[in-house]
Parts: C-alpha cells; sequence; structure tokens
C-alpha cells in the first residue's frame, strides 16, 4: 500500500513530554512529516473538522488523504515515516497482536492522566 504523505502531527506543544518527545522527531523527519502544534495560539480546530478536545484527548496524525490515525496508530505512522530504519521496524513490532493491544493500553493510560506532567505554561494539557 502506498503512503499518503505528508503526515500531519498534531501534537501539545504545551506538554513538557509531548513537546520533547516531537521535537526529537523533527530532528529525524523529512518532508514527509508536518508538526503542529495545537496549543499555539493560532491553532484552529474546526479548520481539521475536530474539537480542540479531540486533539487534546490523544496525539493524532493525518495522511494527505485527509485520514486521520489516533494514539498508538498514530506514532506508527509516524514512525513508518521516519527515514531511520529502526522506527519503521519499531512500528511493526508495535503492530503485532499482543504488543499492538499492550501499547493501546498503556498509551491509554499514559493518555488520561498526562495532565498531572509538568507542562510548559498554564495551559497545559487541560484534560480532566
Amino acid at each position: 500500500m502506498k503512503e499518503a504523505y505528508p503526515l500531519t502531527i498534531f501534537y501539545d506543544g504545551a506538554c513538557g513530554l509531548c513537546s520533547t518527545e516531537m521535537s526529537y522527531y523533527r530532528t529525524l523527519a523529512d518532508q514527509r512529516v508536518e508538526f503542529v502544534d495545537i496549543a499555539a495560539a493560532d491553532f484552529v480546530a474546526e479548520d481539521f473538522d475536530k474539537t480542540l478536545d479531540d486533539f487534546q484527548a490523544q496525539l493524532h496524525v493525518r495522511n494527505a488523504k485527509g485520514q486521520y490515525f489516533v494514539g498508538v496508530e498514530a506514532f506508527r505512522q509516524l514512525w513508518q515515516a521516519l527515514p531511520s530504519p529502526f522506527y519503521p521496524l519499531l512500528s511493526g513490532v508495535v503492530g503485532l497482536p499482543g504488543i499492538n493491544l499492550a501499547a493501546r493500553a498503556s498509551y491509554a493510560i499514559f493518555a488520561r492522566f498526562r495532565h498531572l506532567l509538568p507542562g510548559k505554561h498554564e495551559t497545559s494539557c487541560p484534560i480532566r
């Protein structure tokens, strides 16, 4: 299956961990990946047919065809797009049935409680 690039990664720049991780991926990524900070003052979620709450609940990735991937599947799409042999391999491993289930469960817990992590400013991770 041919991938639909570029991928747009929607991440919460107000979340310290999320922002740090995306900064790292940005150093590895090429033109196939675009990063959008949903905490930026000029970000309008409705421009992407989603609400800000949708975007803040989990990492979102949108491919060039407009298809969204959320949570662990968003990470898998990002990893597939990175020009490194390690990350596409990681994506494949995380796609294995038992590992995928564990990854999705772990990410769901992280996403639910990430608001407890230190943030970059007062409005960080406003998930309740």
